[in-house]
């Protein structure tokens, strides 16, 4: 018997089976932190849908309804919900939030639960259902579809009783049970306040952390709609990035802790907002935000905003400032009132969508040789390079538990000129990363070249300028080990805009005298001026306290003898303080003008100054 040739078929053997128990020996990282369920990892995947208003409030010209508007008046000629969500997928967006009622009350769906609604409209002859049709063409071009109904509501006669909550219930019941599968449940913070109501035309104020009951009235929605995110100030999904432009902060986290006002628990609008931006760092819960922005300067169709849209460079910036920090982005569009989007949106749609599709179209990264300074238990195949450039999310590089500081190094075998880095961790782990550094070799060493934190489920890291090197070296900090799972490299192209045609209708306002006192400001344009309307800019370099939301509008012939010729309200202006105009009936001739502040949006400390960033007057 050969003895030798035995012991080596017995040695291979144990060797074959000591690396199989090696290899079996190495897990997946421990989760870190408050995860995501199912139902937001689906949201999180979304990243870009629409949100559309389209209400009487559209055929007023305003920015919010007051709950009078004639159902008489809602007509549209042309509508056509195709066009307009199919313009929404042409941008890019993959869903489509519908306006099944806002705060005027008037419900675009035939309701059981109040007269209000579309069919007591001459569209279809009282017969038309807006949410079927939004619910349909969404699923056309396949996109997903949800909806808002606002709980406030400025049309109902009960509305701050309890009677009210059970209508509001019996609403979404309805939307929940009849149109498919939704993907989101929106709310918003609004509140009560002043209003139709039927008729009273008062003021309703109710307890902002009791009224609406929101854990039981959520609690439909869960039943109903298992699937959709709840999206309002305090989540429960998804939160409130704390400002209408769309912008995160540099670091903001997808866990967060929120905290009621008066040792109460937080509700929406009832809350410490100081972090809905930045979130938390080890948070109590998964809460991502989102960026909500309107494409034109306010949420609802303003002809005179028909030239006023966002520009591709202005939305792109915005997408970088949302879904590249972690959230998503919601794109406000308005219908005109033929029912259509005007022809401007739709182009900006298309536009921007394009120029998303240029920018992401080749992942240089690919082009690279990478290495990195450790793998999870040696194994390649599961935690290895090869997983960072697969556009898979939840495929990923891993290092070992004790190893919480890492390198990634990038060779090309040329130099190659790129301007986004994009970064994304395998968030079914948790948020990991506390920061990265990005370095490039140059000139014979590394120059840094950014940084950047809380990566979580997207990082897009925008360069001052172009940058070219064979050589990318990433250096990652965290708490515990690293779960990375891709790495981009882009090159932007260059964004071509179209200049909007200037305005020829305002007044030049060069020698005027304007003075501004604590609640009015007024105007000597030195000699009559006939105008047909006055646009308000509330101060943007500072917050929105002091910010007009409820107006007078008096004119004089000689300064001391005052005629009062409009008066209503800057609706939504403390969270979305954009350019707001008021359209006088008829031309009016004067040499005053005054606008007086009858409401303001309070500050901290009480009292404040009149906040004034611009006023224009329109021939």
């Amino acid at each position: 018997m050969n003895i030798f040739k035995r012991s080596n078929l017995l040695i291979i053997p144990a060797i074959l089976a000591a690396a199989a128990a090696s290899q079996a020996q190495v897990k997946a990282p421990a989760a870190y932190g408050a995860l995501p369920s199912a139902r937001q990892l689906k949201w999180q995947e979304t990243e870009m849908y629409c949100i559309i208003h389209f209400t009487p409030t559209t055929f007023q010209n305003k920015e919010w309804g007051y709950g009078d508007a004639d159902p008489a008046i809602f007509n549209p000629s042309k509508f056509n919900a195709d066009q307009i969500v199919a313009a929404a997928k042409s941008g890019g967006f993959k869903g489509i939030v519908y306006v099944a009622k806002h705060h005027d009350g008037f419900a675009l769906w035939p309701t059981k639960t109040s007269k209000y609604n579309i069919s007591e409209s001459p569209w279809k002859n009282g017969k038309g259902d807006m949410v079927r049709e939004f619910q349909l063409a969404t699923k056309q071009e396949g996109m997903k579809f949800g909806i808002y109904c606002s709980p406030w509501d400025r049309s109902n006669t009960t509305y701050g009783s309890p009677e009210y909550v059970n209508v509001y219930r019996q609403q979404i019941t309805e939307l929940y049970s009849n149109y498919g599968d939704l993907f989101m449940s929106w709310h918003d913070g609004a509140n009560g306040g002043d209003g139709f109501y039927g008729g009273k035309n008062e003021k309703r104020k109710v307890d902002q952390s009791s009224y609406y009951d929101w854990m039981n009235t959520w609690a439909i929605t869960r039943k109903l709609q298992p699937n959709a995110s709840i999206f309002s100030d305090i989540g429960l999904d998804v939160r409130w990035v704390g400002n209408e432009k769309g912008l995160a902060p540099e670091t903001s986290w997808s866990t967060i802790t929120i905290k009621g006002n008066e040792g109460k628990a937080p509700m929406p609008g009832y809350m410490d907002d100081y972090n809905l931006g930045s979130g938390t760092r080890g948070g109590e819960k998964w809460i991502p935000f989102e960026g909500d922005v309107a494409l034109r300067p306010g949420w609802f169709y303003h002809p005179e905003q028909d030239n006023q849209l966002k520009t591709t460079a202005q939305l792109f910036n915005i997408y970088c400032n949302s879904v590249g920090r972690g959230g998503a982005l919601d794109l406000g569009l308005s219908p005109t009132t033929e029912g259509i989007l005007h022809p401007n949106d739709v182009a900006a749609l298309a536009a921007f969508g394009k120029y998303l599709k240029e920018v992401f179209s080749v992942n240089l990264a690919k082009q690279a040789s990478i290495s990195v300074s450790n793998v999870r238990g040696k194994q390649q195949k599961e935690y290895g390079t090869a997983n960072l450039t697969d556009a898979d999310r939840y495929s990923y590089w891993a290092t070992d538990d004790k190893v919480q500081q890492a390198t990634v190094n990038l060779d090309f075998k040329k130099p190659v000129t790129f301007s986004i880095i994009q970064l994304r961790e395998n968030i079914k782990l948790g948020q990991r990363i506390d920061s990265v550094e990005v370095e490039a070799f140059k000139n014979n060493q590394w120059v840094k070249l950014a940084k950047a934190t809380s990566i979580g489920a997207n990082r897009i890291i925008r360069l001052a300028k172009e940058e070219s090197t064979a050589k990318i070296r990433i250096h990652i900090y965290a708490p515990v080990s690293i779960a990375l799972s891709e790495i981009g490299l882009y090159l932007a192209p260059e964004i071509k805009e179209v200049t909007a045609a200037k305005n020829n209708n305002v007044y030049d306002k060069t020698s005027w005298k304007v003075l501004n006192d604590n609640n009015s400001i007024t105007i000597d344009m030195g000699y009559p001026l006939s105008f047909s309307a006055l646009s308000y800019l509330p101060e943007q370099e500072k917050s929105s306290a002091g910010a007009i939301q409820k107006y007078e509008l008096l004119v004089s012939e000689d300064g001391s003898t005052w005629k009062s010729i409009s008066s209503g309200e800057f609706s939504n202006i403390e969270a979305n303080p954009i350019l707001q105009r008021i359209a006088l009936p008829q031309s009016t001739s004067a040499r005053y003008i005054r606008l007086v502040s009858k409401q303001a949006v309070p500050g901290n400390g009480g009292k404040v100054q009149l906040g004034v960033g611009q006023i224009e007057v329109y021939k």
